[in-house]
């Protein structure tokens, strides 16, 4: 038996668990929040240190012989050529990056050019549209970047010391946006059409390899993102996929080869084994549920579930098209939601809060449908957030997906991800684990949901919520 440590660098905390090689148990865990207030756009990533090593104290990683990182994604940290910060890190979905990404689309020639360069449409979000802000806002800033990593790299190149060799892995690349899945090579002129000049890029790892080993003898794997590692860490595969409740939604899954998609809906990342992570996002799925508990003068969202409990499927007609921040699958960014159905009989609170969570569910089928339409297969889907054990959503997920539903316990599947991640690397190195194929972790602790005979009434409430959308924006997804 070893033990290994899986590190989750998040915008907000620090999580570090030590898990047992062989079955992935978690041994202990550590946390610590970043010392910062609220989530700015800019931040000194010296603060991700700081929270390691809070995170790490009392002796957390006595025994540990390998370290996988996992970060926060769409971090880009500009340095020098002497390897110091030349500004603080750019992180999270930076809106002042919106004019950027629409420049650079246009650059390019257009949504098309860049799907089929790199497999995603620039978003503010995205590090390369950073850059192109950098070049445009900060000048002299742009000018002495010489080199460009994310958060997960940086942190492993502080780890092994700021060695001369720095990496990433293929994860992480496919989401800086001149990174292509499908080809495995950097676009360096993309690099240079965004900040006005080339500079140095890491090295692209393989999944099981290593970053380097520290002075102590300590093995660091190659790291990955925070979405990526979480996959890893619930041990999808191909069949299956994952559904995220945040205030807004994503929908991801298992590939064997990159997407490409000229209408910017699917982001074709790879991910932490050397497989696909094709990516739907939805500006709107929880903010929904919140701005309906609040139109009701409902405390909460478990309110909001019971309420909704007391309607039936269908919502007595009663239909919300729930994009409230415009959306991006279909791409409405202007647009704002729809109540339809509105008749004497469906005018009651617990129709309208049935509606609020059939209409997020029906918007992220949606999603799921954009990857089924381009030949990924879904047979499972694992249903996370902490809304994912709402008996409203449980209740409906299953007949709306059309699939088994899987709500996972609580848990930090990132880090255990990265935990895996650096028991891969570290088997590999020992001449125990074939270098394409990762250790047999046990599964996560789930409940399962069948569709069973509610599939046909599921059926029947989104073709409900179809024909709504269609009247109100014909034509959407053919856009």
């Amino acid at each position: 038996m070893g033990i290994v440590a899986g590190l989750d660098s998040s915008p907000d905390f620090t999580r570090i668990v030590v898990c047992d090689t062989d079955t992935g148990a978690v041994l202990r865990q550590g946390y610590a929040p970043h010392p910062v207030e609220g989530r700015p756009s800019d931040i000194d990533p010296q603060a991700w240190l700081l929270s390691l090593g809070e995170a790490a104290g009392g002796g957390l990683l006595e025994g540990v012989q390998a370290i996988g990182v996992s970060a926060q994604q769409n971090a880009v940290i500009p340095l020098d050529a002497q390897g110091n910060t030349v500004r603080p890190a750019m992180v999270g979905g930076d809106k002042r990056a919106q004019v950027a990404a629409a420049d650079l689309v246009d650059a390019l020639g257009g949504r098309e050019a860049w799907a089929q360069a790199v497999g995603s449409v620039p978003q503010a979000a995205q590090p390369v549209t950073k850059l192109r802000w950098l070049a445009k806002n900060e000048p002299e800033n742009a000018l002495r970047t010489a080199v460009l990593l994310q958060a997960h790299d940086w942190l492993v190149w502080q780890l092994l010391g700021r060695p001369v060799r720095r990496t990433t892995d293929r994860g992480g690349a496919s989401g800086t946006g001149y990174w292509s899945a499908a080809t495995g090579a950097y676009r360096p002129d993309l690099v240079e059409l965004a900040l006005g000049h080339q500079a140095v890029l890491p090295e692209v790892i393989g999944p099981s390899d290593a970053a380097g080993t520290t002075p102590e003898g300590l093995l660091i794997s190659a790291g990955t993102g925070e979405t990526m590692a979480a996959a890893f860490g619930l041990g999808i595969g191909l069949g299956d996929a994952v559904v995220s409740l945040g205030a807004s939604g994503s929908v991801m899954a298992v590939h064997p080869e990159a997407l490409t998609d000229q209408s910017g809906m699917i982001t074709s990342l790879a991910d932490a084994t050397g497989m696909h992570l094709p990516v739907v996002t939805t500006l709107n799925a929880v903010r929904a549920l919140r701005g309906a508990a609040e139109l009701l003068g409902l405390p909460d969202l478990e309110s909001l579930s019971e309420l909704a409990m007391k309607s039936t499927p269908g919502s007595h007609g009663l239909v919300l098209l729930p994009y409230l921040e415009g959306e991006r699958t279909p791409n409405l960014p202007h647009t704002a939601g729809t109540l339809a159905g509105l008749r004497r009989e469906s005018m009651k609170p617990e129709h309208l809060a049935r509606a609020a969570f059939e209409g997020m569910l029906c918007g992220l089928a949606d999603a799921l449908d954009v990857l089924r339409g381009r030949g990924v297969d879904v047979r499972r889907i694992f249903l996370l957030g902490p809304a994912a054990e709402l008996p409203a959503v449980q209740a409906s997920a299953p007949s709306l997906f059309g699939a088994q539903v899987v709500v996972p316990q609580p848990a930090d599947y990132t880090a255990i991800g990265a935990a895996r991640q650096a028991a891969w690397a570290l088997g590999v190195s020992q001449g125990t684990l074939d270098p394409r194929t990762p250790p047999a972790w046990q599964g996560a602790a789930a409940q399962v949901l069948e569709p069973g005979e509610e599939l046909a009434v599921g059926q029947a409430v989104r073709q409900q919520y179809t024909a709504v959308r269609e009247q109100t924006h014909p034509g959407a997804f053919r856009s």
